[in-house]
């Protein structure tokens, strides 16, 4: 059986330890004792993107992911947005930008020079507010995958994201007709209702973590702003 080998550590502003660790030809962010995203799952979290942008009927979105992680999501996103899209990824961990220059830069390629794209050491919803204040435009989506679902596990802060006060400053960010997506490991019909309650259109769809149809089935909520 292969070890695992740690890489790295860094720290979780307000949050626990993250771990990168390879696995053979694997690797995998841990927080904690538990896997917090891994490349041998990675299918719905580039789903995340996917499914987003099939549903803007917009020819130069702007997109803000929450999140780089291992850039899953924020790839995905640069490879089907148009040429005139625009897509902010807000990341509160330096070092996980460092990890995707050094040791997972096979993964990386040169998505961080993507003309189209940026990353901002800040927390997202700090841009949601700055949307919301007018500081800065609107998004036509938002793409949140900073936890393993609404509960907040990775850093305390994230929590107020799915109330409904972070649920209607979300909805407040995006332009008419926008989509805020949310990656889950598992549903949460109560978190399901609070979108709702936000007046927001919602499909829930579950998705596998691998292209395959194995893995675990993950949940992504798709909450369109009406017109």
């Amino acid at each position: 059986m292969l070890p695992r080998e740690e890489l790295a550590t860094a720290q979780i502003p307000g949050g626990e330890t993250l771990t990168l660790v390879s696995h053979g030809r694997d690797h995998i962010i841990m927080l904690g004792r538990d896997e917090l995203m891994g490349t041998r799952m990675q299918f719905s979290e580039e789903q995340l993107a996917r499914l987003t942008l099939e549903q803007l009927e917009i020819p130069a979105p702007s997109v803000l992911i929450g999140g780089y992680g291992m850039g899953f999501t924020y790839r995905a996103t640069l490879a089907d947005i148009p040429e005139d899209g625009r897509v902010t990824v807000a990341e509160v961990v330096p070092e996980i930008l460092d990890w995707a220059r050094g040791p997972l830069a096979h993964l990386t390629g040169d998505c961080l020079d993507d003309p189209r794209g940026e990353i901002v050491l800040a927390d997202v919803a700090a841009l949601i507010d700055d949307a919301v204040d007018g500081t800065t435009p609107h998004y036509d989506a938002i793409l949140l995958d900073v936890d393993n679902g609404p509960d907040g596990i990775v850093r305390e802060g994230n929590e107020r994201l799915y109330t409904r006060t972070g649920i209607a400053r979300m909805r407040d960010a995006l332009n008419p007709g926008g989509i805020i997506a949310i990656w889950s490991a598992a549903p949460d019909h109560k978190f399901t209702s609070r979108l709702r309650d936000a007046r927001l259109d919602v499909e829930v769809r579950t998705v596998r973590a691998r292209p395959n149809n194995k893995g675990p089935h993950h949940t992504i909520w798709f909450a369109r702003k009406r017109g």
